[in-house]
């Protein structure tokens, strides 16, 4: 987040008309170690100047294309409610996807990871102070 914050910081002081220099010295002083490098003010002072005004990065050549979709977190969640021991690798094998992807959609999209550890930990806590008499 600071990283947005800082090339927009950059944005509005280059149209200003401040140099990079300028710049790097005054958010050192707001960001401390967290500042963006020279090197990148220079980079995104250069990036505004030529009429780019987004402050996020574009996409790379070679970098993934995201393949979770609605209906592919619709189709894991429906896996997922049918069978709650189903792992990741019979997911994507089912669907046809990565197992990062199906990795990704299971534990950071529908946080199923913690469904399951709740219900997880509720079992072995009844049964563990339920001793036989």
């Amino acid at each position: 987040m600071h990283q947005k914050e800082q090339r927009s910081v950059s944005r509005l002081l280059s149209s200003e008309g401040a140099k990079p220099i300028e710049i790097h010295g005054r958010m050192k002083v707001q960001y401390g170690d967290a500042c963006l490098s020279l090197q990148q003010v220079y980079e995104w002072t250069r990036k505004f100047m030529n009429a780019i005004s987004s402050v996020t990065d574009s996409r790379r050549p070679g970098q993934a294309h995201p393949v979770v979709t609605p209906e592919g977190i619709a189709a894991v969640e429906a896996i997922m409610k049918e069978n709650r021991r189903v792992t990741v690798n019979e997911i994507a094998a089912h669907l046809d996807i990565s197992n990062g992807s199906a990795h990704h959609t299971v534990h950071d999209v529908l946080k199923f990871h913690e469904v399951f550890n709740r219900f997880r930990d509720k079992k072995y806590l009844r049964f563990s102070f339920d001793s036989p008499s």
